[in-house]
This record gives structure tokens, C-alpha cells and sequence, in this order.
């Protein structure tokens, strides 16, 4: 989950794994998976930044560099 303002400056928690797209109109707008949109405080950029620090630590980043180091090191050997 990561924390994201919302314009009344409550803090809301979201799970970042449901978030479709963040886009700036230009407030930030939050759109999930399921349609549901959020409008917050924070930028564009913020946003990005906390949903990637959420995937660094549940390892879900760690995980991609690592299945795309294996496929380099397989295509390199010709295999």
C-alpha cells in the first residue's frame, strides 16, 4: 500500500499492484484497475516514486531485472 493525499488532506492508503495509470489533468488523477479514479495532492512524479518503492520492497522489480538478465545471458549463449 502507499500512502497518497487527498484533496480534503486526508491520507488514504492504496494498494499500488491495483493501479492502472496515474496522470496529470493537471491534478494528479489515480485510475485503478477497476475503474475507480482518485484525485490527489501529490505529483505525477511522487506517485510513480511510491509505487515503485512499493514493488522494490515486496521484490517485484528486483524480479524483472533478474528474468531479464537470465533471457540476455540465454540468448547470448545462442540457446
Amino acid at each position: 500500500m502507499i500512502p497518497v493525499t487527498k484533496f480534503n488532506r486526508s491520507t488514504v492508503y492504496v494498494n499500488a499492484t491495483l493501479v492502472e495509470q496515474v496522470e496529470s489533468t493537471p491534478d494528479t488523477v489515480i485510475t485503478l484497475v477497476n475503474g475507480k479514479k482518485l484525485i490527489v495532492r501529490e505529483t505525477v512524479e511522487e506517485v510513480l516514486k511510491r509505487v515503485e518503492g512499493y514493488y522494490r520492497r515486496v521484490g517485484l522489480i528486483a524480479v524483472q531485472v533478474q528474468q531479464n538478465a537470465e533471457e540476455t545471458d540465454v540468448s547470448e549463449q545462442g540457446i
